[in-house]
């Protein structure tokens, strides 16, 4: 599941019952220095998640151009038999 997908499952209620608690837990003067960290963390957590699915796209993409490079070349015609005629199905 992905963040943003929890994010939508957190509802009105959730939030006044979080809060509070997270406020009495931390303190007033640690919350911005919390979300800043939770901010923080969020990001580098993105650009891990985009850096990983730049090197599978590109491994998939160089697979195929390796696939297209070993692609086997058009039948030899095989003499006396009609130039359409592909010579593996005799």
């Amino acid at each position: 599941m992905r963040p943003i997908e929890l994010l939508g499952m957190i509802g009105t209620q959730d939030l006044m019952l979080f809060l509070p608690l997270l406020l009495l837990f931390c303190g007033a003067k640690k919350m911005p220095e919390l979300a800043r960290s939770m901010g923080k963390v969020m990001g580098e957590f993105k650009k891990a998640r985009d850096e990983f699915e730049r090197e599978i796209t590109h491994a998939v993409n160089q697979g195929e151009a390796v696939a297209r490079v070993h692609d086997p070349v058009e039948p030899i015609a095989v003499a006396g038999a009609p130039a359409h005629a592909d010579p593996r199905e005799s």
